[in-house]
């Protein structure tokens, strides 16, 4: 027992030792950089431009807007399209695997009836399209959950043991834009983009609805994507900046000119049943404050379900992200996002989501990183070009 609780005693010192604790990231990603290289290494085929999440959703809004016909039997898999127990004639079958071929990433359409195949095309291979100015999607897709992922949102939040703010009014205003794509090695695709996003907050129970903080940020991304891995690595800068009305009504003892810029990468890989993993890591420089710590470490895991409701159109969605950074000693920053998506099926790259969410960690907020827990629930509407 001697022996074991001395062995016990300097694990938990080496665990906790600053050095070791500042290198968290890094082998983080370590750990990813060489999970690529494996699946990179092995040998597969041509890469898909787009998932089969995304084909099986415009194949499902193709049969109801052109053949209203509801797939509840639909089926993607490796860019094969399979329907079962569809009850047509020979013409519609044929109309049908014409129209579904057409979808970029199709490799297949399988037609069944009672576990015949009555109708099918013919196995293609589809070349990555490279070289494209603006293309229409991105290759790595954005985070659900990440409270700083820039795209179009507002939502109310209900803020816990705060003495400063309870009700609070979010507001973002940003996106991510593909700009240029090309040929990666590996058979990948890969493109450069702009990312950039504005994050406000608004104190609900003020008179006039007080501006709190607004953070800006900006990002050059990089993302490559090789079947379901994908991975983005970015530059990007971050400023806080307080609201009038919070600094003419005196309600903060200290203003905090946050300012960073910092590079970081995450890798994300798509499991089957419409999960998704994904972790990273980053370092800040040109930091104010000068004495503000430097690693930052990310992961998470989503949700997007296969079935959608409503001939297509409400999607169960959920997602959990977790960032953990030196300058609050490695603690959790838990975000909780689940509910439903909301599709149109002639615009499938719009995406309306409502989410319930909830969050516990260190404050999103720039000038309000200081703080040693922010807990909150809410319920928000995010659009997604």
């Amino acid at each position: 027992m001697t022996t074991f609780h001395r062995t016990s005693t300097i694990a938990r010192r080496l665990m906790n030792h600053p050095f070791l604790t500042s290198l968290f990231p890094l082998l983080l990603l370590a750990a990813g950089v060489l999970l690529f290289l494996l699946l990179a290494s092995r040998p597969v085929g041509a890469a898909l431009p787009t998932s089969d999440e995304y084909i099986r959703g415009y194949a499902a809004a193709t049969l109801q807007r052109d053949f209203q016909i509801t797939a509840e039997s639909l089926k993607v898999q490796d860019g094969v399209i399979t329907i079962e127990g569809l009850e047509a004639s020979d013409v519609i079958d044929d109309r049908i695997k014409t129209s579904l071929s057409t979808i970029d990433g199709v490799r297949k359409v399988v037609i069944t009836r009672e576990g015949a195949v009555v109708a099918q095309t013919e196995q293609r291979e589809f070349t990555p399209k490279v070289n494209v100015f603006l293309p229409r999607d991105l290759l790595f897709n954005s985070l659900l959950a990440d409270p700083r992922w820039p795209h179009f949102s507002a939502s109310y939040q209900h803020h816990l043991n705060n003495d400063r703010l309870e009700k609070i009014g979010s507001a973002t205003f940003g996106e991510t834009f593909s700009i240029y794509r090309f040929g990666g090695p590996w058979g990948s695709l890969m493109e450069v983009g702009l990312h950039a996003g504005v994050f406000s907050i608004f104190d609900l129970d003020a008179e006039s609805h007080d501006l709190v903080n607004a953070d800006y940020f900006v990002a050059l991304p990089l993302s490559l994507k090789k079947n379901n891995f994908s991975a983005m690595t970015r530059i990007f800068h971050q400023s806080s900046h307080l609201g009038d009305e919070f600094l003419i009504n005196d309600r903060t003892q200290q203003r905090i000119n946050l300012s960073y810029e910092g590079v970081d990468t995450l890798l994300s890989y798509h499991l089957p049943y419409g999960f998704r993993l994904y972790g990273g890591g980053g370092y800040l420089f040109d930091r104010d404050p000068s004495d503000l710590k430097p690693w930052i470490a990310q992961s998470g895991l989503e949700f997007n379900s296969h079935n959608a409701w409503w001939n297509g159109a409400l999607r169960p969605i959920a997602a959990v992200d977790v960032q953990s950074r030196e300058e609050s000693d490695w603690r959790a920053d838990v975000s909780l996002r689940a509910g439903f998506q909301f599709e149109n099926p002639d615009f499938l790259s719009r995406k309306l989501k409502l989410m319930f969410e909830y969050y516990k960690g260190r404050s999103p907020n720039g000038q309000f990183y200081i703080r040693e827990v922010e807990e909150f629930f809410g319920i928000g509407l995010h659009f997604f070009l």
